[in-house]
């Protein structure tokens, strides 16, 4: 292994480490990619810092190539340094994972994208023509719940950050709201994961946490993955995520312990930079679900100029023309960036460990053009979007 250290003249903020990983590499591909910009991808992580970050990871496989970095620190008590190797809360790229779950059952003749939720979970939804396509595709309209729960950021999580939810208890929580919009039309809510975890329990008649498990964590040997709920802890070396409050100047919050109730199949999942980007290569490389499954969940809505949305699994199209594969999780604490490029060779996982403050999301998302579009000389085709909604609360913009 080849160490090399990389800290402009004066820096304090923390520490960086680009490591080469020496190992098999994938077949050439048939379009070569833009060389990865470290200097610029190192920068970002320093401007998240210096807009109130604790701690910011990002890594890059590249064919087997593997290049990481990794600022400031784990933890505020101890001032750890943070490293590449910390486990954290993925909010929701979960969703990436409940869907293959879903659609492996689907590859089994347990289940059919066009049949009706109700077919499988009766009387759950009033509207009975809601299809488990429309769920994973956030077509359904169905209310998003955290859009209430979270409309005060601090408060809201203290109030749910050691409960324990059903899954019913939150379906429930949407259907007291009105639909956000018709069947067919994308509006994100995580309450569509939720109904997709207990298609996950009712089809397998197992946990959901055995199901990852059995299905996704072992056979690709995701040692840093893990569905904990309702416990409160992450397992093992982690980075520990801290709540910014909507008061300006007020102390940040620590958040990393909870129950994660309030999510979990649209949300709970713990990982790392490492498995991330495991996973991403292994599902857009055809290794967990069928051709066929595969291709329903690259079949896109656009959601902006710049996005599309498949089935639990969302596309960037940067500024050098690439499009990318993944998806954003955001959870309290924690803002993680998940994309590979489509046919898996490239994939890159990034973390910020504070959450409820859009200046590092932004920041965050530009560590995407660092990685797959370089360093570019010429003028690009058009700024990246600049985000201000969380998909903890899509409905609530933030500053």
């Amino acid at each position: 292994m080849n160490v090399t250290h990389l800290a402009s003249k004066g820096t304090v903020l923390g520490t960086v480490v680009l490591s080469l990983l020496a190992v098999p590499s994938y077949a050439t591909p048939t379009a070569p990619l833009p060389k990865p910009d470290l200097i610029g991808l190192q920068s970002h992580l320093v401007t998240a810092l210096k807009q109130g970050a604790p701690g910011a990871i990002a890594l890059l496989d590249d064919r087997g190539r593997v290049e990481g970095a990794a600022m400031g620190v784990a933890d505020r008590r101890n001032r750890r340094t943070i490293s590449t190797a910390d486990r954290f809360r993925i909010g929701s790229v979960t969703k990436t994972f409940t869907t293959v779950v879903l659609l492996q059952l689907a590859d089994e003749g347990k289940l059919r994208l066009d049949a009706p939720v109700d077919r499988y979970l009766p009387g759950l939804l009033p509207d009975r023509t809601i299809t488990v396509r429309e769920i994973l595709g956030h077509r359904s309209g169905l209310y998003d719940y955290t859009n209430t729960m979270f409309a005060k950021t601090v408060p809201g999580f203290q109030d749910v950050r050691s409960k324990v939810f059903t899954y019913r208890e939150l379906v429930k929580r949407s259907l007291s709201h009105p639909r956000t919009s018709a069947p067919g039309t994308f509006s994100y809510s995580n309450t569509n994961f939720v109904v997709a975890g207990m298609l996950i329990e009712k089809l397998t008649g197992h946990s959901v946490r055995t199901e990852y498990e059995n299905r996704i964590f072992k056979p690709l040997k995701l040692r840093d993955t893990f569905y904990v709920h309702p416990g409160t802890q992450l397992p093992g070396r982690h980075a520990r995520g801290y709540l910014a409050p909507d008061q300006k100047d007020a102390p940040l919050v620590d958040a990393t312990e909870q129950t994660m109730s309030w999510a979990q199949t649209a949300g709970a999942i713990i990982s790392s930079t490492r498995d991330l980007n495991t996973f991403l290569s292994a599902l857009l490389g055809g290794r967990l679900t069928s051709p066929a499954q595969l291709r329903q969940m690259e079949r896109m809505v656009p959601v902006s100029s710049t996005q599309g949305y498949g089935l639990g699994l969302g596309r960037r199209d940067l500024s050098c023309g690439v499009s990318v594969y993944g998806h954003t999780g955001v959870v309290q604490g924690y803002y993680t960036y998940a994309f590979a490029t489509k046919d898996g060779r490239r994939s890159f996982a990034a973390v910020a460990t504070t959450s409820n403050n859009i200046a590092v999301l932004n920041t965050m998302q530009g560590t995407m053009e660092s990685a797959f579009c370089g360093k570019q000389t010429k003028v690009r085709r058009a700024a990246p979007p600049v985000e201000r909604y969380e998909d903890i609360a899509p409905g609530i913009a933030r500053n």
